[in-house]
């Protein structure tokens, strides 16, 4: 697996000054926002796909600090009941695609959208229960009438671009855990997968690594390596569906850390080595959202953490070999 990291962290700084901070890292992928929520500072998808002369620059750039583009990330929400939103998320996704396969970078990650509670609604209705009975017609509605329509042609345009799209199962969205990514898998086809960030799935009471087995390899296109510590003294209190602001970090049951400050060695050796054995070989791209480190800090952190990681693992083949 190769190491690498989402360059958004470092939104306050263009392309060429985040790679000459980052080469002391040794990094070697790079995944680029390109709109949407991740914002496109360091990817602007209309100006690449008009000048060939610029996607070769950026290109030359990334090749030439020894690193090759993991993924485009355009999260979003298509499937937001205002239209205008929605056509805005849609548009940036057909981008992505068409630029990834201008770059020859195989996959797009994205959110799945979460549609509104009936065809009137005008912000987005996540569904966390089936009773009263409201909530399940609101589910089946969404998913038979937006969710998997529109997916199974987007996932079909992105296919004849040659690109796939790699979910990142969020709360808030209808994609949010290993059982509603297999459904949309079934539903929209196989060229949707996972972009497999373990941090959604710890304060869920998820065990990615089980969730890693059900999903299989082939069903992880990428992975966000991203941790996140839950607060027993206040979620034993309060439960883990936590609305306090990210800064509020002494109140809320559970923030998002930097790799190693949530789990330790053990978790992560046993995470990488099942991902390994379901025959997931592709990058491990850290996602910065620890609120109580600075971004170069908590990249650092994570690198050296995970260089720790992967040493192991290399270490444990050889033995084994």
């Amino acid at each position: 697996m190769k190491l690498g990291f989402l360059s958004v962290l470092f939104s306050d700084r263009s392309l060429k000054e985040v790679l000459e901070t980052i080469r002391p890292l040794g990094l070697q992928t790079i995944e680029l926002g390109t709109g949407n929520y991740p914002g496109d500072v360091h990817c602007k998808p209309k100006d690449l796909l008009a000048s060939k002369p610029k996607r070769d620059e950026m290109l030359k750039m990334i090749k030439g600090e020894g690193l090759s583009i993991s993924a485009l990330s355009c999260h979003g929400n298509a499937l937001h009941p205002n239209t205008a939103f929605a056509k805005k998320s849609i548009a940036t996704l057909d981008d992505t695609i068409k630029l990834a396969e201008k770059l020859g970078v195989k996959t797009v990650v994205d959110f799945s959208g979460c549609p509104g509670s009936d065809p009137k609604a005008t912000r987005p209705s996540w569904v966390t229960c089936p009773w009263p009975p409201d909530y399940l017609d609101t589910l089946n509605w969404q998913w038979d009438k937006k969710v998997i329509p529109f997916w199974t042609q987007k996932a079909k345009f992105a296919k004849d671009h040659g690109v796939r799209i790699a979910f990142e199962a969020h709360p808030g969205f209808v994609v949010y855990n290993t059982e509603t990514l297999l459904r949309i898998r079934k539903e929209c086809g196989n060229n949707i997968g996972a972009n497999f960030d373990p941090s959604h799935f710890f304060w869920q009471g998820i065990d990615p690594v089980d969730s890693v087995r059900a999903l299989g390899g082939k069903a992880i296109f990428h992975v966000h390596a991203k941790d996140s510590k839950v607060y027993e003294q206040n979620a034993k209190v309060n439960g883990v569906l936590d609305t306090k602001h990210y800064g509020d970090e002494l109140n809320r049951s559970w923030i998002f850390r930097t790799c190693g400050y949530g789990h330790g060695l053990d978790w992560w050796n046993d995470f990488i080595s099942t991902l390994s054995m379901v025959g997931y070989d592709g990058p491990l791209s850290i996602e910065h959202e620890d609120s109580l480190m600075s971004s170069m800090e908590g990249l650092s952190k994570a690198v050296d953490f995970l260089k720790q990681v992967l040493i192991f693992q290399k270490t444990s083949a050889m033995t084994w070999a």
